[in-house]
């Protein structure tokens, strides 16, 4: 690199004295994606479809962070698209499932009958959400006698609970919906063998990387049907047209580089963090003061999350946090941040009272989270709840 090129070198995760326990809603860039970013920002700024060098050098990045998603996932470089994120990708999905059932409709000389799609009721909000705008517009309907099918995420991001073929009282053979957004790093999936369709998305922010995604069909456009919602260049084989953001996607490839090599060392630390998380909430609190909201008998579950309630008159999540000085964290999924007091209704629909789910604390732990972290943020959660006991006045 040039003189004036270098990379910053502040922590791109420094939090001037807090812990942050948040990660599942976002991570902070690992110090390798960071200096990818910066790399392709300086080196690769070309069009990717020049035909020129800085073009070309744009196009290879391009070229070598799909092999790198690609054998994260166990699939090939050709079954990744890249999208903006997650909810692009979620919705991609779900506008081919209704027009591919709506086109073998017609194919058979029968444009009646409308697609039943099989979903959950802990679902995220970038499926439900299009689910039921499908519905009001009479393009999709909830299962019923025609051909469905099955989507849920494979684990639940709020409470952390994973679920996996057969769940929701559905065979494995129904287990080809879109896969969620789990995060890579918290327990690698591997698509090698499954009948993925059409699609599974993943963010790049869940793992390390830059706000970025991609989906993963197998055989887009053969196998596997995938119907563009943007029209334009035929970018990404014109299922996702438009010029592509090369800093942000070399960044996606360097993060599922690191999870490559390291998942499994990443997903030992996590779960012995989080372990230790919750026996210091116990030990601090008590057992009978203290709900683990997603241990379910027989269920497993994501490696760095712990959703809990401290039970007790006024300790809702939101204004425990709000006492709270060092911890950063959440209630829930970052989606629904703005629905103020609300319980979760995934809780709420896996069974946790309603007084319950109200006092919901969602802690995640990441890769440099250490124990040291732990016993700061149970101290002051410790702190908070006394405080909010001495004075409970909103």
């Amino acid at each position: 690199m040039g003189a004036g090129t270098e990379p910053a070198e502040a922590q791109c995760d420094s939090l001037e004295g807090k812990v942050y326990l948040d990660h599942n809603a976002t991570t902070p860039l690992a110090p390798e994606v960071a200096q990818a970013v910066w790399d392709a920002m300086c080196q690769a700024w070309g069009n990717p479809s020049s035909s020129h060098p800085t073009g070309r050098k744009a196009k290879e990045l391009i070229g070598s962070a799909r092999e790198s998603l690609a054998r994260m996932l166990g699939g090939r470089p050709e079954d990744i698209v890249f999208t903006s994120g997650g909810t692009e990708a979620n919705n991609m999905v779900i506008h081919t499932a209704c027009r591919h059932f709506h086109e073998s409709q017609c194919g058979r000389g029968d444009s009646r009958g409308t697609p039943h799609i099989v979903t959950s009721s802990v679902e995220h909000d970038s499926i439900r959400l299009p689910l039921e705008q499908l519905g009001r517009e009479g393009l999709a309907a909830r299962c019923g006698a025609e051909p469905a099918r099955l989507c849920p995420q494979p684990a639940q991001s709020s409470g952390g609970a994973a679920q996996g073929p057969g769940a929701h009282g559905c065979s494995t053979d129904d287990w080809q919906g879109a896969r969620g957004c789990a995060g890579a790093g918290r327990g690698l999936p591997d698509h090698r063998g499954t009948q993925v369709s059409p699609g599974s998305p993943w963010l790049s922010p869940q793992f390390h990387g830059p706000r970025i995604g991609a989906l993963y069909a197998r055989g887009p456009g053969t196998t596997t049907p995938l119907h563009p919602m943007l029209f334009g260049g035929g970018q990404e084989r014109s299922f996702r047209p438009g010029t592509e953001n090369t800093p942000m996607i070399a960044g996606l490839g360097q993060a599922a580089e690191l999870v490559s090599k390291n998942w499994e060392a990443y997903e030992a630390h996590m779960r012995d963090v989080r372990d230790y998380l919750e026996a210091t909430l116990e030990a601090s609190f008590g057992k009978q003061r203290i709900c683990f909201n997603s241990h379910f008998k027989g269920s497993k579950r994501l490696c760095n999350t712990c959703n809990f309630s401290i039970l007790g008159p006024g300790l809702q999540g939101r204004r425990v946090l709000a006492h709270c000085k060092v911890l950063l964290a959440s209630v829930g999924a970052a989606c629904h941040s703005e629905k103020g007091d609300r319980p979760s209704p995934v809780l709420l629909s896996c069974g946790i009272p309603l007084e319950v789910a109200r006092n919901a604390l969602r802690l995640s732990v990441g890769r440099s989270t250490a124990r040291a972290d732990v016993d700061r943020a149970v101290q002051d959660l410790v702190q908070a709840v006394e405080q909010l006991e001495r004075d409970p006045a909103p």
